[in-house]
């Protein structure tokens, strides 16, 4: 139950972000479902990996780097599910920074 709460979270994080950016669409409902869980499962398996790639960039950049690998991570997520698109790399830039902070306020009700 647990898990449905925190994918419906996440959905709804996604539909407020891509509503506040203008590069930002997704399609359907059903799209901001797939978009999540597609988005979780990178962070779950990609991520780590190229945050211990890139560690000594990290560390230069006082850990900014880890905003642009969030990008590069929408990007990718972008490539991945068909009806959610995003212009460029500073939207994909833009759209991990809103979505962090917007799942942030959301995960307080939670």
């Amino acid at each position: 139950m647990k898990t449905l709460i925190h994918l419906l979270l996440s959905a709804l994080a996604i539909f407020v972000t891509a509503y506040l950016l203008p590069g930002v669409e997704v399609d359907t409902w059903v799209t901001y479902f797939i978009l999540a869980v597609v988005l979780g499962a990178i962070n779950i398996f990609i991520r780590p990996i190229l945050t211990l790639l890139t560690l000594p960039l990290s560390i230069i950049t006082l850990g900014l780097f880890s905003v642009v690998i969030n990008a590069f991570m929408v990007m990718l997520a972008d490539r991945i599910v068909p009806g959610f698109s995003v212009d460029g790399f500073v939207s994909a830039l833009l759209f991990g920074i809103v979505l962090g902070v917007v799942t942030f306020v959301l995960k307080r009700f939670d």
